[in-house]
């Protein structure tokens, strides 16, 4: 029978995910993943595999306690309501970071996913979770008149994707509000629908002062 294992997982994990956060993954040694998560080389092989296996299981809890959870509130709000929160909450997040870690996926990204398909095809899943977040939004928005129609959700989707990942990388070299804020604010604007044309025949008449 299999011994049950004489240490907390998602700790290990959490320790794990800070070492990686904190230094990238391949700056990362497997020295410095034994002495921060405190277990011997052996009961870390033995649970968690090679590196890039622990990497993958680290990502996955990173994901599931962080992004997963975001998408999950902010899926809980009127559409254009949870794409600004989603947003908030990544400015509150970028600013109170003393490290300026950044964000571990949109680092794996650039670190990670242009060196190793493996991981990379790991890293595009977590960024495809998000572009589809913003996508159920705006598709509900759109439905809803929220959100405008003159241009395809998966357009609005993607561009939004686009600028979460830049203000992820500029928060890490510049992280100042109204660099971060201003960054953001145009891509929620073009969510706006445009205002209604006037109707001509709602023009009020004007009277002839003159009386003819």
């Amino acid at each position: 029978m299999a011994r049950p294992r004489a240490f907390d997982e998602g700790a290990v994990l959490d320790a794990a995910i800070q070492c990686f956060w904190n230094r990238g993954y391949e700056a990362t040694s497997m020295r410095d993943l034994i002495a921060r998560t405190g277990l011997t080389a052996a009961s870390l092989y033995n649970a968690f595999g090679d590196k890039r296996s622990l990497f993958e299981k680290a990502l996955a809890h990173y994901v599931e306690g962080r992004i997963a959870e975001r998408i999950r509130r902010c899926e809980a709000l009127a559409p254009r309501a949870g794409i600004a929160a989603y947003f908030d909450e990544v400015l509150a997040r970028s600013l109170d970071d003393p490290e300026h870690k950044g964000c571990m996926v949109v680092n794996s990204a650039l670190d990670v996913a242009p060196h190793d398909p493996r991981l990379g095809e790991a890293v595009a899943e977590v960024l495809g979770r998000i572009e589809r977040f913003f996508r159920d939004c705006v598709r509900r928005g759109q439905a809803d008149g929220s959100i405008t129609t003159a241009m395809p959700a998966d357009d609005l989707a993607r561009h939004l994707l686009g600028v979460l990942m830049g203000v992820r990388v500029l928060a890490r070299a510049r992280p100042d509000r109204e660099l971060l804020a201003g960054a953001i604010a145009p891509a929620l604007a073009l969510l706006d629908p445009a205002a209604p044309e006037p109707d001509p025949d709602d023009t009020p008449m004007i009277s002839n002062p003159y009386g003819h």
